[in-house]
């Protein structure tokens, strides 16, 4: 069911001797390597007999899950998704509580208040609904504008739902897409009867995909549901008029990881690079041996059209903001010289941000990859048509995602797409320019291993900061990278867009988007950093509770620069104190030491700010940030000059 999950010989016997294991937390791992296989609905409801059992006794910090608190609140059954749901997060990364609110009662709960929701205090609301639920009664011989003004209504009524799961619970609302439910009463042409239920819901459901992108709401698209399974097998109409369960329970692992691919977004546990095989996975044949007139690739033959295609595929991927990186068995030169000569690829040398083609292991390989890029390993998705480099990446790589794939190459870019690791749920400006950024990203770092002196070659970047308050076209990026950012993250504090929004209104705070360009590129929205009054410090004193940087931009010293405007920024409101916090979260040991490094001395925390952190404060009056080589524009320079903040120019 799980196509692009390993199968499993005797799930079973694995269960069991994964069951046996005595340490807690090596028990845990075994079980969510488990879940990362193919499953059916019977694995699925033992694994997460176990694996919650687990949880409940605190396993899931120590292996580094993501929590969320996921309530689903029907128009239908959904009781029996929930152990699909918490298996499918667990195996991405996160530890999923959940809560199902009463029949057919989502309206009432969200609306008028529900204690038990509001006790079981939810960060995410799924409403699970269908259109019969949402549609007010129409004739049958209803006019197209009283079949449009009952789509809009059902849609008003929708959004007024998601609004209240915001303005009452705090929680991020999604909204689970119609199933094609009602049966034809014409058939290929039911358009002509506006008031049938076929159509209608039809036209309810591109109106909630609109209204879902304007409002900001993440969808559960129950059209990705993958065409092999049978359409037909969605819903079951038996189990429909039993037990009102619109899901068909064989399928509940698949809707699970529907919903576990968003959690999985919403918690910043999306993948963000591709690395790709070369042959037999971009082309047909081996280059060494072929030549490159003797590949398979474009014109000329099925075959070649489908390496083609998939190629289109990847560069779409590429396009929207996924890095692309090169991990072959092959000689650098004879694998590049494709990218470079041959007439049919699509993808081209510029578009791959990291080339690695030599004779060592694949694992290996892609450290190497990661390192370079500067991301996580856990960050990349390998393709290799060779099901024994697969498994070798696998074994000595769990944190890689490695799709099992068809034997057919036209089956690939459905196989990637159906894993959801590249899910999303929010899209900015800046995603678009991120796999470019990260091949400029690369250039840089050749240039800085070739350099002998390191200050003369970061002066030589031309960096250029902007550091301005964070605006309408900022926000979406910045609430991004707040949920994503786990390495350079100093609290790994997660806010909603409304939770941002309350503290971009809080009198004397102060939030900085921060942007980065250079002779290599532009890097977009790079780092954010809240600082604010705490009802724990004096009223002069600022509580820096955020501050993140993305990875691209290490060893810059963007940090230092921001140092600098937050102390400009400081003087200028009378703030007297910075106070920083570090929260070690198992990711983000790099930056430990950040506040020591920038001239901040530890002290004690106050009462009422989190026990888990330790706390460094640093006096504003004649502090000086280290030297840095970046040329800084911020809003607060009343003359909106570029001035270099070196020491002893604050």
């Amino acid at each position: 069911m799980l196509v692009w999950c390993p199968p499993l010989s005797d799930p079973a016997g694995a269960l069991r001797a994964a069951r046996a294991i005595e340490k807690p937390e090596r028990r845990l791992s075994a079980l969510l390597t488990l879940a990362r296989h193919d499953r059916d609905a019977l694995c699925t409801h033992k694994l997460d007999t176990s694996i919650s059992a687990l949880m409940a006794g605190g396993a899931s910090a120590a292996a580094g899950l993501a929590a969320r608190r996921l309530a689903v609140l029907g128009s239908h059954s959904v009781e029996h998704l929930l152990p699909a749901i918490r298996v499918g997060a667990a195996a991405r990364g996160v530890a999923a509580a959940t809560h199902v609110g009463g029949y057919g009662q989502f309206r009432q709960e969200l609306l008028i208040g529900d204690t038990a929701l509001a006790a079981f205090a939810p960060d995410t609301i799924l409403l699970a609904t269908d259109a019969a639920a949402l549609l007010p009664a129409v004739p049958l011989n209803s006019t197209q504008e009283v079949a449009d003004a009952a789509v809009a209504s059902a849609t008003e009524s929708l959004i007024r739902l998601w609004h209240a799961a915001r303005s009452r619970y705090g929680a991020m609302p999604l909204q689970q897409t119609l199933a094609r439910q009602a049966t034809a009463l014409i058939g290929c042409n039911e358009h002509l009867l506006p008031g049938s239920p076929a159509t209608l819901a039809a036209e309810l459901d591109r109106s909630i995909r609109r209204a879902a992108a304007r409002e900001g709401v993440p969808l559960i698209d129950l059209s990705r549901l993958p065409e092999a399974i049978g359409s037909n097998l969605l819903i079951d109409p038996v189990r429909w008029h039993q037990a009102k369960q619109l899901i068909n329970p064989v399928l509940a692992p698949l809707f699970g990881e529907l919903v576990a691919q968003v959690l999985a977004a919403q918690s910043g546990k999306s993948r963000k690079c591709l690395v790709l095989d070369c042959d037999h996975t971009l082309w047909g044949g081996v280059v060494g041996d072929d030549g490159l007139a003797g590949l398979r690739l474009g014109q000329g033959s099925p075959e070649g059209e489908a390496f083609a295609a998939f190629q289109r595929y990847v560069a779409g991927l590429a396009r929207r903001g996924i890095i692309l990186a090169v991990c072959s068995k092959n000689d650098e030169t004879v694998a590049r010289s494709v990218f470079d000569l041959h007439p049919e690829m699509v993808l081209r040398s510029p578009d791959i941000a990291c080339f690695v083609a030599n004779w060592q292991d694949k694992a290996s390989n892609l450290r190497s990859i990661a390192a370079t890029l500067n991301i996580g390993v856990d960050s990349l998705v390998f393709v290799d048509d060779n099901p024994v480099e697969r498994a070798i990446v696998r074994r000595e790589l769990p944190e890689v995602a490695v799709p099992e794939l068809p034997g057919d190459v036209c089956g690939y870019p459905e196989r990637i797409a159906a894993a959801g690791w590249f899910e999303t749920v929010q899209l900015t400006g800046d995603d678009f320019a991120r796999a470019t950024s990260y091949a400029a990203n690369a250039h840089r770092a050749l240039a800085s291993a070739q350099a002998t002196d390191v200050d003369g070659f970061l002066s030589s970047l031309d960096m250029v900061m902007d550091a301005r308050p964070i605006g309408a076209l900022d926000r979406a990026r910045a609430v991004q990278l707040i949920n994503k950012s786990n390495q350079f993250n100093l609290t790994t504090l997660r806010r909603t867009p409304e939770e941002l929004q309350e503290v971009l209104a809080t009198p004397g705070a102060l939030a900085l988007a921060v942007r980065l360009r250079d002779a290599f590129g532009d890097s977009g929205l790079v780092s954010v950093v809240i600082a604010r009054p705490d009802a724990a410090l004096p009223a002069d004193a600022w509580l820096i509770d955020t501050w993140l940087m993305s990875c691209r931009v290490l060893g810059r010293g963007v940090e230092r620069a921001v140092l600098g405007v937050l102390l400009e920024a400081a003087k200028k409101r009378n703030v007297s104190m910075l106070t920083g916090m570090f929260r070690p979260s198992g990711r983000n040991h790099m930056v430990e030491q950040h506040y020591a490094s920038l001239g901040f001395t530890a002290c004690a925390g106050g009462d009422g700010l989190p026990e888990d952190a330790t706390y460094w404060r640093l006096a504003v009056a004649g502090a000086v940030p280290p030297p840095h080589h970046i040329k800084v524009h911020h809003d607060d320079d009343a003359a909106a000059d570029l001035c270099r903040l070196d020491a002893g120019h604050v």
